[in-house]
């Protein structure tokens, strides 16, 4: 994991993904592991669970350092644009559906 960030309605994960992985079962085994912790921990008031799905996208090693300033950043950037607008703004412009949104 090279970053990470976690937002009241979101998380932003930078990671090197072996290619032997299958993002299903990393994004299965980062969401039980998590909800886990935050459970075992007491963390909130009631029983924590992620909501179902996720979102991933592949980036050039070029791009690496870029993202993660943009990872870093998240707080200040979501006073700016709402993740909801931000998402909706970045499907529209590669032309991408959400499946089961």
């Amino acid at each position: 994991m090279h970053i990470n960030y976690v937002n009241a309605d979101h998380v932003h994960t930078l990671i090197d993904l072996p290619r032997h992985f299958a993002l299903q079962k990393v994004a299965k085994l980062l969401k039980g592991a998590s909800s886990f912790w935050i459970n075992k921990n007491r963390l909130t008031k009631s029983k924590f669970s992620w909501a179902r799905g996720y979102g991933a996208f592949s980036v050039s090693a070029f791009a690496i350092e870029k993202v993660k300033t943009y990872i870093r950043t998240q707080e200040e950037h979501h006073q700016k644009k709402s993740f909801e607008k931000e998402l909706d703004d970045f499907l529209s412009a590669y032309g991408l559906e959400v499946q089961n949104r």
